[in-house]
């Protein structure tokens, strides 16, 4: 029976994977392998057609196929910035599958990614906004290891960092008009997308680690608390971890 498993196992990935298969492996229709011989063992796939997930109008997930120039042009700059997460810390975060479509969305609302660590999947908008897209692609693969990994990423701790008279608007998906530029004055958030709840606020504090390799501190005490915790709580799922 080990024999049969290993031999099946080997097989699905060495020949071309159909949409059925995949969607055995995942639950996302539509799909086929764009790259499965990568670095980090990551696999990529991408819609061939359109796909909706979910029940719920306002929940569900809709993303559409992309022309090949376009998918080969974006998986470049995906897997390139992918590739500085190792296979052993991908495994700890419970993150395989990586899904390329286009005008990805949640109900009406746009977004960069759809993450899903049960799945180990996470579904990217490579036509997302081209000024802040790699900067999103690693705010999206905070999602994963948050929920990965809620027991360290307290929001009550994370709170305690603003000022006592800062709420959140406790939703990240209620408008598409977050704006994701940096303040030229941080006052302990990175963009004006932080300030819509907490989780998102440490993805950008991370997404800001990652992306801005040169510049892990700041003028804000704030956000200087902020890195901090990130930085620590990464730490604790692998100490071998860079940002």
């Amino acid at each position: 029976m080990h024999l049969y498993r290993t031999i099946l196992v080997i097989f699905i990935f060495i020949t071309p994977l159909k949409a059925n298969t995949i969607y055995n492996l995942i639950k996302i229709p539509n799909l086929e392998i764009y790259e499965i011989d990568t670095k980090n063992k990551l696999r990529y796939v991408y819609a061939t057609k359109p796909f909706k997930l979910g029940l719920n109008i306002k929940k569900k997930i809709s993303c559409y196929d992309s022309d090949k120039k376009v998918l080969d042009q974006k998986y470049k700059i995906i897997n390139k910035n992918l590739n500085r997460y190792s296979l052993n810390f991908l495994k700890k975060i419970n993150l395989k599958y990586i899904v390329l479509c286009e005008n990805l969305s949640i109900g009406e609302i746009k977004t960069a990614g759809v993450p899903d660590n049960i799945m180990r999947t996470l579904i990217l908008d490579i036509k997302f906004n081209e000024e802040y897209f790699e900067r999103a692609i690693h705010h999206e693969v905070f999602h994963i290891i948050n929920d990965s990994y809620k027991e360290f990423f307290n929001e009550n701790e994370w709170k305690n960092f603003n000022k006592k008279d800062f709420e959140y608007i406790k939703c990240s998906t209620c408008d598409n008009k977050w704006n994701l530029a940096i303040y030229p004055e941080t006052k302990g958030f990175f963009t004006e997308y932080s300030k819509s709840t907490a989780s998102e606020d440490m993805a950008e504090v991370f997404s800001h680690l990652m992306f801005y390799e040169d510049e892990n501190n700041s003028d804000d005490p704030i956000l200087n608390k902020k890195m901090k915790f990130i930085k620590e709580k990464i730490s604790k799922i692998d100490n071998k971890f860079k940002f």
